[in-house]
């Protein structure tokens, strides 16, 4: 059979397709993932999540804070979001991102008293779950008034259907048992679901053999392990998990940086009213333990080129000023801090006097002397903000 006329149009087909499997064969390109199943009840999550009729307002849903489009973080810079029945109450925190959360173990202190881990800034959830409840009744955030208020309205909503499939309609005379079983389908929603772990950024990538680095970013990536000069690692760990997992960029920690305090947010507007983190847990489980007065968990930094909020109080709003702040507060506390009316500088005015030896002074780059050189200069906090541009997820070649 005569074979046909090798035609420009054909050569040209040949040689794209040629080209396309090389470039998968040697991982030059990553396949789009295929498509993951999910769970009935994390069926059941996805559409609670995106669900404004859950709220008192009937305007918030989850997917209203915690954004997909912004890695599921706030798509805006307020420094925290407005909730309540009518929409007019902010919140006393900033809200994170939900990327990357269903790896973070339970609250607990190890043998030296330390804390690690939890939900929340103050780790007082110690499931996925247990963090699904809080916003759901939170007088500032979705504000339903108790379980039986949120479960009236779902019974009347557009998934009623669907969560008795999924949970049986006798829960409908249990709201407690409701609520928990709504806290279950949005936890499971978040474990199943890959685009809030999907673990695909440049970084992710470079540390599969499939991408590099630029100069500036490779230059970051060295200052940000270096204990001398940023020491980020120390507790954005970039370590491989156990399981050969790629970093977190937490290790699920806390900390007391002494965060200027925010005049934009109104809860902590009355003076001598401060937010004291850790062991003002509602709980009242640490409140003895005043060494831990201010300190806040520390979050990943997956996707943080991306956020517009920074801090559990929403101070800064860039990336750039967060990593000034960190190197610059204590060398030069006057461009972050209030002056008094004698001209002092009012170091720490987020947090009472007494628990101010209790910020972090110690660890690089917090140990500069006033006046001394920043642990990095301007170039290299240029170069790590290069580095954390590559934490970005959706990476494509």
């Amino acid at each position: 059979m005569k074979k046909p006329p090798l035609t420009l149009k054909r050569l040209v087909w040949a040689t794209a397709a040629f080209t396309l499997a090389l470039a998968l064969t040697l991982g030059w390109l990553t396949p789009a993932p295929a498509p993951v199943a999910l769970s009935p009840q994390a069926q059941l999550g996805l559409r609670l999540f995106h669900d404004p009729s859950l709220s008192a307002s009937g305007k918030l849903s989850c997917a209203g804070c915690h954004d997909p489009s912004a890695a599921h973080a706030p798509a805006n810079d307020l420094p925290t979001q407005m909730g309540g029945p009518q929409m007019d109450q902010m919140g006393q925190r900033s809200t994170p991102s939900l990327r990357y959360l269903s790896f973070t173990p339970a609250f607990g202190l190890d043998a030296q008293g330390k804390p690690s881990g939890g939900f929340f800034w103050d780790g007082r959830a110690n499931s996925l779950q247990a963090q699904a409840i809080g916003p759901l009744l939170h007088p500032k955030e979705m504000a339903n008034d108790n379980a039986a208020a949120l479960v009236q309205r779902l019974s009347q909503g557009p998934h009623a259907r669907l969560f008795e499939e999924v949970f049986g309609a006798h829960l409908w005379q249990q709201p407690q048992a409701a609520l928990e079983a709504v806290a279950l389908a949005l936890a499971r929603y978040q474990s199943e679901d890959p685009q809030f772990q999907p673990f695909d950024s440049l970084f992710d990538a470079f540390l599969r053999g499939q991408a590099t680095l630029s100069p500036a970013q490779a230059r970051g990536w060295a200052l940000f392990k270096d204990p001398q000069k940023g020491n980020c690692a120390a507790c954005h760990t970039a370590d491989l998990g156990p399981d050969g997992r790629h970093p977190l960029f937490t290790d699920h920690s806390y900390d007391n940086l002494g965060v200027p305090r925010n005049p934009k947010l109104i809860p902590t507007q009355a003076p001598g009213s401060h937010d004291l983190g850790l062991c003002a847990r509602p709980d009242g489980t640490l409140r003895q333990r005043t060494d831990l007065c201010g300190a806040f968990k520390v979050p990943t930094l997956r996707n943080v080129a991306t956020k517009r909020v920074f801090f559990h109080n929403g101070q800064f709003n860039s990336l750039s000023e967060v990593l000034h702040f960190y190197v610059e507060r204590d060398t030069h506390p006057e461009r972050w801090y209030p002056l008094r009316a004698n001209g002092q500088v009012e170091r720490f005015n987020d947090l009472p006097k007494r628990w101010h030896p209790h910020v972090n002074q110690s660890e690089v780059p917090y140990d500069r002397a006033l006046g001394a050189a920043p642990a990095l200069n301007a170039a290299e906090v240029e170069d790590v903000l290069a580095f954390l541009t590559t934490l970005t997820d959706g990476y494509r070649p």
